[in-house]
């Protein structure tokens, strides 16, 4: 690491944000609309859009509405559809980047290989995979949880002779027209991709760990009168926003104090499944055995009807090999197969950690997170001044929009750098950043995703600790992060740090 004594040709700058998607984008807003300090974002991408730039496979879409799965401050009228499609929300993220000039302070195509926090220059430099180094006083990790894909360890992959692909790299130049294919994994990928290829194919043998709880997905377009209705009038855009924020929260209860509220989701969802299986067998397969919300609750109106075509098969043995032209399950049924894609989610408990980040004395990121990640508020972390995480540990949710807790967040990390002040450092203090994990854990533990007698990605592989949600209502989280409580920081100001000498625009 190059000392703050000696000459470097660092690009410098007030604040350096790492990653354009939905994270990236909010902090810069935030940023921008506070004024006085000037920001950078890197991405390693060629475009804005994150986890919607790269996930291309037929059907991807969202599961929450469009009109509250987007920015507070950037509502767009023009939405297509209730549920939008992937296409739909990355032209509305590269409308929103464009609009608030945020894309012309963005360096595309640059991978970040490292960050560490320089107390002597009181500042973070990071380092790229091609050579650059850039200097910030504050950094903040846009990152993202669903990022990094999720591969099983299957006997014999290798010798696998058709295209094997992952649902988050899909495979554009493979038709599947014909094929004989196997999919592993049925989470909320899957229940979106199945559908839309069932009829190419020519047989599907679908592997099941797990049946997740499905409930209809109620979409819709939205006319031309609707839209222009909504441009018109902005009064009717932020009631429709509200109308369904508050649909949405009132169902944290169920999930997170009183699992008895779940009642009507769990008959909705029962009834659902009675509806469109009709065959007995099948049905019993696809019937969870875990409390409905354990896992992540999914939406599909068209996904139980795709397993019920004569050509696919709801295989719930697990994989024993994979051989040159086929899958062969636990139970010893063999399953040929052309092509293998897995629909097998992300590694979302390692995804903040793996750019090498390291504070002070040059303790990284990932050792300090060896029983599962964790953050003061999912934000800030001791040990590491001036740092913030964007969808940091515990900010998740099962019930309502991630964008409501992700603006949260960006308007605290705001709050944050106002706070530390010109040439100042901000660190979360230990005992606070415990404190408040203590009171997580403490109000997990009684949560449908920790008693509903599952195990999930939410949960940290080796302790069983939920590090991915947050367990109140996103209105309490919102409350929580209206105010930087002082005396859980320690704050002292820097005269000797250097200033910005670069202006990006």
């Amino acid at each position: 690491m190059t000392s703050s004594n000696e000459q470097d040709d660092s690009t410098r700058t007030d604040v350096l944000i790492l990653g354009a998607g939905f994270s990236g984008l909010a902090a810069a807003a935030m940023i921008s609309r506070a004024g006085g300090l000037d920001y950078l974002l890197l991405e390693q991408g060629d475009d804005v859009g994150g986890t919607w730039r790269e996930n291309t496979y037929p059907g991807c879409a969202c599961d929450i509405p469009s009109p509250l799965y987007s920015f507070s401050f950037r509502q767009n009228p023009d939405w297509r559809h209730l549920f939008a499609p992937q296409q739909e929300i990355l032209e509305y993220l590269r409308d929103t980047s464009a609009e608030l000039r945020i894309t012309e302070r963005i360096r595309f195509g640059t991978k970040v290989t490292g960050a560490d926090w320089d107390e002597q220059d009181g500042s973070w430099r990071v380092d790229t995979a091609d050579g650059s180094v850039f200097r910030a006083r504050f950094l903040v990790s846009a990152m993202g949880v669903l990022h990094h894909a999720s591969y099983p360890k299957l006997p014999g992959i290798e010798n696998f002779q058709g295209p094997v692909f992952h649902s988050a790299h899909w495979d554009h130049s493979c038709d599947l027209d014909g094929k004989r294919v196997a999919v592993v994994g049925t989470g909320a990928s899957a229940i979106q991709f199945v559908p839309a290829i069932v009829d190419r194919t020519a047989t599907l043998a679908l592997f099941q760990r797990t049946a997740p709880w499905i409930v209809p997905k109620v979409n819709r377009a939205f006319s031309e009168d609707e839209r222009e209705e909504m441009r018109r009038n902005p009064i009717k855009r932020w009631n429709r926003r509200a109308r369904l924020f508050w649909i949405h929260e009132k169902r944290a209860k169920g999930f997170v104090s009183d699992t008895s509220k779940m009642g009507p989701t769990k008959a909705l969802a029962s009834s659902h499944l009675k509806k469109q299986i009709r065959d007995p067998e099948l049905r019993a397969k696809l019937t969870p055995d875990y409390e409905i919300g354990c896992k992540r609750l999914l939406i599909s109106s068209d996904y139980y009807p795709a397993l019920a075509k004569p050509h696919v098969d709801v295989v719930t043995a697990g994989v024993e090999e994979v051989r040159a032209q086929s899958v062969v399950a636990t139970d010893g049924t063999e399953y040929d197969a052309d092509v293998l894609i897995f629909g097998t989610g992300f590694d979302a408990q390692n995804s903040l950690s793996r750019v090498p980040i390291r504070g002070r004395d040059g303790v990284a990121l990932g050792s300090q997170w060896e029983s599962g990640p964790e953050a003061y508020l999912g934000t800030t972390v001791a040990g590491f001044p001036n740092l913030f995480l964007l969808c940091g540990p515990n900010t998740g949710l099962g019930h309502n929009s991630q964008v409501f807790m992700i603006e949260a967040q960006a308007e605290y990390m705001a709050k944050c750098l106002r706070y530390a002040g010109r040439g100042g450092v901000i660190e979360v203090r230990r005992d606070a950043q415990d404190r408040f994990n203590q009171f997580l854990q403490g109000r997990l533990s009684s949560t449908v995703w920790q008693a509903g007698g599952c195990k999930s990605w939410y949960q940290d592989p080796a302790t069983g600790r939920n590090t991915l949600l947050w367990p109140r209502s996103t209105l309490s989280y919102w409350l929580r992060t209206r105010f930087v409580r002082r005396s859980d920081y320690l704050r002292h100001a820097r005269a000797t740090v250097s200033q910005p000498s670069v202006t990006t625009g």
